[in-house]
């Protein structure tokens, strides 16, 4: 009863996945936009600085979804599949 799961070592690395993950958003968050003040020649009418935060933030964001989605697919395999409904 006192032994631990067989699934724990799996379970750190999706722990150290998510939070790894969470830290790289934050510093998307602010960092992008702290820095981007900096930037303060335009493009087009508009601070380039806008353009980095608005944009840039965004193609971050969906690349760390993606990188959650394929990671998870190849840490879990199992939960990748699916389970089949019992009593169907």
């Amino acid at each position: 009863m006192d032994d631990l799961p067989s699934n724990t070592f799996r379970d750190r690395r999706v722990l150290a996945l998510k939070l790894g993950l969470a830290a790289l958003w934050i510093a998307v968050s602010f960092g992008a936009s702290y820095f981007a003040r900096q930037l303060d020649f335009t493009v087009f009418d508009w601070p380039l600085g806008y353009w980095v935060a608005a944009q840039g933030a965004l193609f971050a964001f969906i690349g760390i979804v993606g990188f959650h989605a394929w990671a998870m697919k190849r840490l879990v395999p199992e939960d990748a599949l699916g389970t089949p409904e019992e009593g169907a």
